[in-house]
């Protein structure tokens, strides 16, 4: 219930829903909101409290998207946070407080979590509120990693000037495979390639639905053995003008360009978790050379499975993907 009311809060507060009330309302809510979660995970009086906060909170929102219609997320989610409160009535009891203990792990789950929140809030942040542009944003990021570091007591200048050369080495890199694979992409294209390909597909007597399979599975068979960075720089180009040409869900080009974009990513992070290659497989065995490969592809098939589901839920649903975007950026 916590991240439910947690992520329904954040998305209110990008939207610009606090932000009549005070300036930075969204940042100012969500701030007090995660406070009093800390709170709520350590003591049983707070949790009290928090839990019919939350329920109203829900049926709250209920009544405020009743005039759009009829609200099915939001009931929905209002009847399962009522399903949870009954759940956990047990917190009202008279020897609840004996029954009840906080573990350490909390400790550790918020620990862990802040890292991660912070370099988000430094990147993905300064671009949602527009503070920076995405190359702006790198640097947010890695001012976000040092402000880390140093909080880590681990920053050091030695350290610091190995990363700078690191990730010289890795932009060159990257500069390199763009340069190689825009005259490949240029020299594919003045050849007619990706518009015979547009032709030969559309030309079939297919479904639409269909056509963007046989790109998804090609790609995902690419992914076994490719990382990433070639697909996306040389395989995706060829791909775009026949994806472009398809009529699905009845999407504009813009929202066709953003789901296709998503689709691809959540179908190589599909096929890195997938055998008989698995590249993440082989990452994890670097990590951990002691563990054995058999164990590692046993303990990613359940993740495997997620993503799977993930991947169909998103091609089913494309407004999974787009509802974001379009709050943000408009439609």
């Amino acid at each position: 219930m916590g991240v439910l009311t947690i992520c329904r809060i954040f998305g209110l507060g990008i939207s610009g829903a606090f932000g009549g009330v005070v300036p930075f309302g969204g940042l100012i809510v969500l701030g007090s909101v995660l406070l009093f979660a800390y709170r709520t995970y350590r003591n049983l009086t707070v949790v009290r409290i928090a839990l019919p906060l939350a329920i109203l909170f829900h049926g709250y929102m209920v009544l405020a998207s009743w005039a759009e219609g009829f609200p099915t997320v939001s009931v929905v989610l209002f009847a399962f946070t009522i399903l949870l409160g009954v759940l956990a009535s047990s917190i009202y009891r008279s020897d609840a407080d004996g029954r009840f203990e906080f573990s350490d792990l909390w400790d550790e789950f918020f620990a862990g979590l802040m890292p991660p929140t912070i370099l988000i809030s430094f990147a993905l942040g300064s671009i949602l509120f527009g503070f920076a542009t995405p190359a702006e944003a790198a640097a947010m990021g890695t001012f976000g990693a040092i402000l880390l570091s140093i909080g880590y007591r681990k920053f050091t200048f030695p350290g610091f000037f190995d990363c700078m050369i690191k990730a010289l080495e890795i932009t060159v890199l990257i500069m390199f495979l763009v340069a190689a694979s825009n005259f490949f992409g240029a020299e594919f294209s003045s050849l007619g390639t990706p518009k015979m390909m547009t032709e030969l597909l559309l030309g079939l007597d297919m479904s639409p639905y269909l056509i963007l399979l046989m790109v998804m599975a090609l790609i995902f068979v690419l992914g076994w053995p490719l990382e990433w960075v070639p697909i996306v720089l040389i395989v995706v180009p060829v791909l775009l003008p026949t994806v472009a040409a398809l009529d699905i869900h009845g999407l504009s080009r813009y929202d066709l360009m953003v789901w296709f974009g998503i689709l691809v990513a959540v179908n190589l992070q599909t096929a890195w978790l997938s055998p008989p290659v698995a590249l993440s497989a082989y990452f994890l065995k670097g990590v951990v050379p002691d563990w054995d490969l058999k164990d590692i592809y046993l303990g990613m098939m359940q993740f495997m499975l997620i993503q799977l589901i993930g991947l169909i839920l998103i091609f089913i649903f494309p407004q999974i993907v787009l509802w974001l975007p379009n709050q943000v950026f408009g439609q």
